[in-house]
């Protein structure tokens, strides 16, 4: 593993996760136009409990896979990974076929009696099918992941959203033209997911074919040597690999491969606490799935309700999702890298990983929590055509910036092995996020379920890095938070203003209110980024030390712009001569 390992694969994991997301935001707009608010209600009750029952499926499968994978692979044990590949292959297409099942059975009671809409019904069942596929995509993933190849995960990711927005579109579309009506057309953009999923196993596939020819190519088929096999028959069962690896210098003797039996053992010690952790966001959206109706309807009846529901998760979880992009391909590259540290018992690595991976999640992650709170009116203009919901766009945004501290510190723990402490931290989590809604919503309304969301994500995160000290010593960013927070709110309040000029003086009759507020938010929101980008350096945030640790690609591209501005600003000091 090189330096640059690690912020190497999360920049593939993040450009491709931005796309990605990016596709997801854009499939969202048409639908919103062909389908309303309320059949955007429908689909996302659909969406979220499809979300949550995947997780399930896989059951933390992939994250287990990709640490055990990192430690078999730095240790040289080839052979060992593939056959835990291959058991975990085998769970993936029996837990995806139950799942299935048991999601298009369920589907009626759950729309009826839980999320009170029976329309969703049909929808529930049309992206059942995706359950088949998914787990072992998820599983393919993992193994990439632990063998540090970041492309095929990121490429897989595109292709699914690709192949979903063009399904989801077109069989929305096409149902609503040939006359059978929002309840079939909501179904069509759910199918949009089955046949996402079966572009994403096509990529994985070609991919694992590159992968086996080229390990047969370089002898990595089998294990290299006696001492490894015995290593990866005691690692194998969950021994720590660092004890493993002291235990087979000590002794020559022959160890006992695993049976199938103690790999699944395995695997399941590991993967139960991370499905719980991996559970989090996709619980709490099932959960405002489920209860926003509930308690909002004798507020504002049921229809109104619905329509709520449909802008938290038609507009404003699309939009809020978009900051924490960085702090998920963080998530799936540090896991690996944590476990193979851990795996060496190398302190020094580890406590500059887990440091630059929070550090690295919030640096990045924060520019766009505060460029779209800052355009967060227009943007919904310009992509939705009107400003319902603004708000509350804004207030999930905000609350975006605690999930990516959750998200990224999590994964750390989980690459140290510390499942139960995890595990705690996401209960107290969960039962924040359920009181407060409970106790919010009927004096705040649906900002009152954010603001539980919140709370949510800031003490999860806190716990977690309270486990985390105790394992690890770091820092995040130490004296640095003063100069982050002043950073933060001037370009925010810059980008803000900027949006609010624009709106008043600065419209173009001859591009129509969509086009002039599209235009209005790429130039106040990227102020906001823009700006917060210079005065994280004026603020001392970021240093010459920091930008050391950036891959070359990176440090020669930056350098090749500061080098471009540098010439422009002698070219006009000397004009101005």
């Amino acid at each position: 593993m090189t330096r640059d390992s690690l912020v190497k694969g999360t920049l593939i994991l993040t450009a491709a996760a931005l796309v990605a997301r990016v596709l997801g935001a854009v499939q969202k707009i048409p639908l919103v136009a062909l389908l309303g608010d309320a059949g955007m209600g429908t689909y996302t009750i659909a969406f979220n409990i499809y979300s949550i029952l995947l997780v399930v499926a896989t059951a933390g499968v992939p994250s287990a896979l990709s640490r055990l994978t990192a430690e078999r692979t730095a240790l040289g044990q080839y052979a060992e990974a593939n056959r835990i590949y291959r058991s975990a292959v085998q769970f993936a297409l029996v837990s995806g076929a139950v799942v299935t099942a048991l999601l298009f059975v369920a589907a009626p009671y759950y729309a009826v009696y839980v999320a009170r809409d029976p329309t969703s019904t049909l929808a529930i069942r049309a992206i059942a099918p995706a359950l088949l596929l998914f787990p072992l995509i998820a599983v393919m993933r993992g193994y990439f992941q632990g063998r540090q190849h970041m492309l095929p995960n990121g490429l897989s990711q595109v292709v699914e959203q690709v192949v979903r927005l063009a399904a989801a579109v077109g069989l929305a579309y096409g149902l609503l033209k040939l006359g059978f009506g929002g309840e079939w057309a909501v179904a069509g953009a759910s199918f949009g997911g089955v046949m996402g999923s079966v572009g994403a196993i096509a990529v994985m596939l070609y991919f694992t074919w590159k992968l086996r020819r080229a390990d047969r190519a370089e002898g990595k088929s089998n294990d290299a040597d006696g001492a490894n096999v015995a290593l990866g028959a005691n690692a194998a069962l969950g021994a720590n690999a660092a004890d493993g690896a002291n235990q087979a210098r000590r002794s020559a003797a022959p160890v006992k491969r695993p049976t199938q039996r103690g790999i699944y053992a395995t695997i399941f010690r590991i993967s139960v606490p991370i499905v719980i952790f991996s559970m989090t966001v996709p619980l709490i959206y099932a959960i405002d799935s489920s209860i926003v109706i509930p308690l909002l309807e004798s507020r504002v009846g049921s229809a109104r309700a619905l329509e709520i529901l449909g802008v938290l998760g038609g507009r404003a979880q699309s939009l809020a999702g978009i900051p924490i992009i960085f702090a998920v391909a963080l998530s799936q590259s540090v896991v690996p890298v944590i476990s193979a540290a851990h795996a060496r018992g190398d302190a020094e690595q580890l406590r500059m990983q887990a440091a630059r991976a929070l550090r690295m999640s919030i640096l990045s992650g924060l520019p766009m929590v505060l460029a779209i709170c800052a355009a967060a009116r227009t943007i919904n203009i310009f992509l939705f055509g009107n400003d319902e919901g603004t708000w509350i766009i804004i207030a999930l945004t905000i609350s975006a910036i605690f999930q990516i501290v959750m998200q990224t510190s999590g994964a750390v723990l989980m690459g140290l092995g510390e499942m139960k402490k995890l595990i705690v931290c996401v209960a107290a989590g969960i039962a924040i996020k359920l009181a407060g809604s409970f106790l919010l919503a009927p004096g705040l309304g649906i900002y009152g379920i954010i603001a539980a969301t919140a709370l949510c994500f800031l003490v999860m995160s806190q716990m977690n890095i309270y486990v985390l000290r105790r394992n690890v010593t770091f820092a995040i960013l130490g004296r640095k938070w003063p100069g982050l927070i002043a950073a933060a709110a001037v370009s925010v309040l810059a980008g803000a203003g900027c949006e609010y000029a624009l709106s008043e003086w600065a419209q173009a009759p001859f591009l129509g209110p969509r086009l002039n507020a599209g235009l209005d938010a790429a130039i106040s929101g990227g102020l906001a980024f823009v700006l917060y980008g210079v005065l994280l350096p004026a603020a001392r945030v970021i240093t010459s030390e920091d930008m050391r640790g950036l891959p070359a690609p990176v440090r020669k591209a930056i350098g090749r712009l500061a080098g471009r501005a540098g010439r422009i600003a002698a070219r006009e000091n000397r004009g101005g001569e």
